[in-house]
Order: C-alpha cells, then structure tokens, then sequence
C-alpha cells in the first residue's frame, strides 16, 4: 500500500504537467474533441503564464526532467519517435537522452573513491569533467594509468531514494488507473509498472549492469552488427562502471549522421539486425538503445553503451516472435495469426480467420514501402484498435521487447528515412527459421526430450516415494508411463533419423 506521501507526489505531478501546460497542451486545441476541449482551457487557467513559455516539447522536457528518472525514461522513449510526435517536439525532447545537467566532477571523484575503495589517482591518470548527464547517471572521459581512454559512469547522489519514490507514485497510479478506468485494464497498468519498476531498480547496481555488458559483449562479437566496448573491471562497483571509450560520434548528436563515407542504409540495417539477433538467436537484448545510448562510425559500425536495462526472451517467446516476423516477411496472415492464438495472445473463442483479416490490412498497406512513406502514427493507431476489438491484453513479459522494437525502428528511420524494415530483418529471421526448423535440430530436441525422460526415471528408481495403501497401484501406473513416454521418445527418435536417412 502506499502512503499519503505517494499521492502528495502524485498530484504534484499533474500539477506540473498542468503547469507547463503539457498535459493538454494549447497548440492542439484545434484536435481536441468537443468534451476535452473546456477541460484544455480550465487546466490553463490555473497554470502560471509563465511557466507555460516555450514549444510544447520543451515544456514536456522541463517537466519530465523535475519528475525525476521514470518520468525522463518516457521522455526518452517519445523523442525516438519523430515520424509520430513530429520532428520539433522529438528534437525538444531528446535533451533527456544525455544533456542534462550534471552534478559537480568533484562528487563524482568521491563517490568513486568510495565505491572503488582506493584513490581515483591509482587507477586514472586523468579523470575529466562530465560528457554527458542522464536521469540516473553521467558519464567522464578518463585515461587508464597504462594510457586506454575509458568512460567511466557515476550514479547521481541519493538517486535510490528519487527512484524508490517514482516507483511508489508509479505504482499507486497503476493501481487508480486498473481501479477506475475499466478500458484500460487489458493494458495491465499493475504488470507494466512493476515491469519499469524491476528495471529502473537494476540499474542501480552498476556491477549488473557490467555484467550485462560482457554477456552482450559476447552475443554481439558472434554477428558483427553491433559492439560493445571492453568493461574495465577493476573500476567497477556498486556506483561505479569503467568502460573503454566507444569509437564514433554520439547518434544523440547532429555531426554522428554528417560522417564522410557513412553508410546510412546499412547502418540502419545493422541495428535492426542487431536486435533481432540478440533477442532471437541469444534470447538476451540491450532494451534502452536510444539515440543517447549508441555511437557510430563510418561506414556502418554501431556501438552500444549503457547496459542498465537488459531484457531476455525464454525459448517459446523467442519462437512465437520469429514466427510472427516470418509470417509477415512471407505475407501469410493466418499463420501470424494462428501464431497468436497459439501463443494466448489472443483469447481462444475469436476467430482465427478474422484475426488475420485484420493483420492483413495492417500490414497491406506498408510492406516493402519505405519508412518516410509509412505514416506510423496511423498504423499504430490501428493496431491499437484491433488489439481492443480481439480483447487482446499487454503481456507484461513482453513490455520490454516491445518497447526495445518501437525504439529501434525509430532510430532506424532517423537514420535512413527509406529504411524498409522488412528487408533489414529477413536474414535474421530467416536464418532462425532455417536453423530452428531444420532436421537436425528437430532431432536434437527428440534426443534432449528422450534424456530427461530417462533421467526422470532413473531418479524415480533411486529415490521412490513411501507407498501408501492407496498410492502403490498409482505409483506402479506412473512409473509404467514414465517408462514407455522414455521408450517412446527414443523409438520416435530413432524412427524420425532413420526416415531422414533413407530419403
């Protein structure tokens, strides 16, 4: 439960956005119905004239930037999305990716004296002012004392205590909006909060976060698309996390898209692939690649810092997922469909067919077209509508995917504004498909099932349970099943290898 100081902070927070005149805001009082168009007008009456001066992304920045790092973290998500909120509003908003103000480098020398255990001077040779500032964190250029550049990332002063207080308020919102806006329960506002919360709170362990790092390090190395700089593990700590100095421009940054000899098409490309591939062969993903966050270099090399949020895919979500992508890539709309009732995303007493009728005129309309020609907003909307019209519910598990997909597609078409997405994916995925689906695995899998059931019921043999009166008989009808299911699975195994033998 939460206590009265949480809904102080919540009201405080409308009341900001009011303020700033940032919740509904005045220049789009022309879209605005009949019904919410007086309400627009009385919100900005009781805001301060004063507050209220800028465009309305600047204003939605300098509010989300007090909110503190939850409220920045949506901030960050919406300025990826020019083709959407439209170019002005997401350039207002990018700020939020990695230029806010820092704290003092002196604090941040002891806060790493502190984490570190030892003087900044026996591990830097240099130790430079902040290069960019974020909602949890910022970043200084340093020189190792055997002469490497690294960048090394110091959490902000009482951070913990601003993002235990965001989880609060964010949690007692989701709770009032489940309470009292019925619509919007099949988002699942209770499973999405905890999901940010989960992740917000990860993120304040640096030592994790270096962890992350070196695992994608490897996933990444195993496909070229994308890199990672070398975690300097000796200036890691609970604050603290020291990295090599990633090569290229920041893409936060004008100059990163104005390199001589870039290749902005494959630089697109790579990055869609790069996801793809993390999430779908290694089931493990950098699930923040915003502009902020990645750096580039001519011709098309993609570099990824900051590893506080990682998402993982289990095995059934990464198979529904290529799958899905497949079917899209092939245009055949009732096996993308009957992927979804499959995997529960659609509640069984709806009609496959009409599912897929309603994918198709989704996906009609933008397949194989460029990105500058694909108005999103419009396709966004839509599938927002079908996925009310099929009862459709936000799978909390997938929350982080899904936020991970809508800001890389952004990134990419930033990039290359004729990025056909499509194209981007297909050797991922047909890759996985190819490789997932092939003889060889599918008798890789019979022999794994076969091993468990004999493991299973050697252990049965070993240890078996006290017989009672009753459980003999039904012990004796388990271990009988267990026996043939490990038979089974070995004469099916050996059945399905000898077809292919013989063919």
């Amino acid at each position: 439960m939460s206590g009265p100081g949480a809904f102080g902070r919540l009201i405080g927070a409308a009341w900001m956005l009011v303020r700033n005149d940032a919740l509904l805001p005045r220049e789009l009082d022309p879209l605005y119905d009949g019904g919410v168009r007086p309400l627009s007008r009385a919100l900005r009456l009781l805001s301060g004239r004063g507050a209220r001066q800028g465009r309305p992304g600047e204003r939605l920045a300098r509010s989300l930037e007090r909110l503190g790092p939850v409220a920045i973290k949506l901030g960050q998500l919406l300025s990826t999305r020019a083709d959407i909120f439209g170019g002005q509003f997401a350039e207002d908003l990018s700020r939020l990716k990695d230029r806010l103000e820092p704290f003092p480098t002196a604090v941040a020398r002891a806060e790493v004296e502190y984490a570190l255990g030892r003087p900044v001077e026996s591990l830097f040779a240099s130790f430079d002012e902040p290069v960019a500032a974020a909602s949890l964190a910022q970043a200084h250029g340093a020189v190792l004392l055997d002469g490497r550049k690294v960048a090394v990332k110091v959490l902000r002063p009482a951070i913990a205590r601003r993002v235990a207080d965001d989880a609060e308020v964010l949690a007692l919102a989701a709770r009032l909006v489940d309470r009292w806006v019925p619509p919007a329960r099949r988002l699942e506002p209770r499973g999405f909060a905890a999901t940010v919360i989960r992740a917000t709170e990860l993120e304040l362990d640096l030592r994790l976060e270096a962890a992350g790092a070196d695992e994608l390090g490897e996933v990444m190395a195993k496909d070229g698309y994308m890199r990672v700089p070398a975690v300097v593990w000796e200036g890691v700590g609970k604050r603290v996390l020291t990295m090599e100095w990633a090569q290229g421009w920041p893409l936060s940054e004008a100059e990163a898209l104005t390199q001589p000899n870039l290749d902005r098409k494959q630089l697109a490309d790579n990055l869609i692939r790069a996801f793809l591939a993390q999430a779908l062969d290694h089931g493990v993903f950098h699930a923040d690649l915003h502009e902020g966050n990645l750096f580039v270099a001519a011709p098309a090399q993609v570099t990824a810092v900051d590893f506080g949020i990682i998402g993982r895919l289990g095995a059934p979500e990464r198979r529904y997922l290529a799958q899905i992508l497949w079917g899209f890539l092939q245009r055949d709309y009732e096996q993308v469909a009957r992927v979804h009732f499959d995997a529960g995303y659609v509640p069984p007493h709806h009609s496959v067919q009409a599912f897929a009728q309603a994918l198709r005129a989704v996906g009609e309309p933008i397949f194989g077209r460029a990105a500058a020609d694909v108005p999103m907003s419009r396709v966004l909307t839509q599938l927002f509508e079908i996925t009310a019209l099929f009862d459709m519910r936000l799978r909390p598990e997938l929350v982080l995917l899904q936020k991970t997909m809508m800001t890389v597609e952004g990134v990419a078409r930033r990039i290359d504004p004729d990025h056909d997405i499509w194209a981007a994916a297909d050797p991922v995925v047909r890759r996985w498909m190819t490789r997932e689906l092939s003889p060889a695995t599918r008798v890789r899998r019979l022999a794994e099932d076969a091993e468990i059931a004999i493991r299973n019921l050697a252990r049965l043999a070993e240890h078996p349970p006290a017989p009672t009166a009753v459980a003999v008989v039904e012990e004796r009808r388990e271990g009988g099943a267990l026996l043939w299911f490990a038979l089974g699975a070995l004469a099916s195994g050996a059945a399905f290898l000898a077809g292919l033998l013989l063919r």
